[in-house]
């Protein structure tokens, strides 16, 4: 996988004031449950038992290039934890993001933090990290309308379709299924960041008794 990223989605500090969430680069994206309950399943014996709704998460992710062919997505590591979820996913050069007046970046101060504890540089996460509302606080139809009305054709979009998705099968399990209304992503800048976030979601159910998202831990 790091020979996938190489210098193809390398990104300099000076690119990052103003940076557009629909632009080319490879983002290192995590999402929470409601209240972080443990809805997707459990880690037992240092691996990941899903749970009906953990693969509806897992699957819903799968379909995410196939939803969204204009966009040039490709899906990097990734891993559905217990209650929350983490993952690489790339965007690509598209007909969406090759204009200069392209412009879908939303305010840091509508969102709070969910970033977990990669081992990365203070530098790289205070230019890189961002926090995104993808406004779901609504009803499960507001979030069905995100799926098929026009979208930003940026990463929020792509997550919020992603969240309803899950939300709308997961609902038809359990009514007290929901997300934390917003999720935290960061931009992979360099090779040494890229396999730093690699290992550590490859590893994250041998680290989970220990897991800042663990509440029984």
């Amino acid at each position: 996988m790091t020979e996938k990223y190489k210098n193809k989605y390398r990104i300099s500090s000076a690119r990052l004031n103003g940076w557009d969430y629909g632009w080319v680069a490879a983002y290192f994206v995590t999402l929470c449950t409601k209240k972080q309950e443990h809805y997707f399943g459990t880690v037992v014996r240092d691996e990941m038992q899903l749970s009906l709704i953990g693969r509806i998460v897992y699957a819903a992710w799968m379909k995410t290039p196939t939803i969204r062919p204009d966009m040039n997505l490709e899906l990097g590591e990734f891993v559905v934890m217990p209650n929350h979820f983490h993952a690489v996913i790339f965007i690509g050069d598209n007909e969406f993001n090759r204009h200069p007046d392209h412009s879908t970046t939303i305010p840091a101060k509508e969102c709070t933090d969910a970033m977990p504890c990669v081992s990365i540089s203070a530098k790289e996460l205070r230019d890189a990290k961002h926090c995104v509302c993808t406004w779901q606080k609504n009803s499960v139809e507001t979030e069905f309308k995100n799926l098929f009305a026009a979208q930003s054709k940026n990463l929020a979009s792509i997550i919020r379709g992603f969240k309803a998705l899950v939300t709308i099968n997961a609902r038809r399990l359990t009514s007290d299924f929901g997300w934390q209304a917003r999720f935290h992503d960061h931009i992979i800048r360099n090779e040494k960041s890229f396999a730093k976030i690699l290992e550590y979601i490859k590893y994250n159910p041998l680290t989970w008794e220990k897991d800042k998202f663990n509440k029984m831990g």
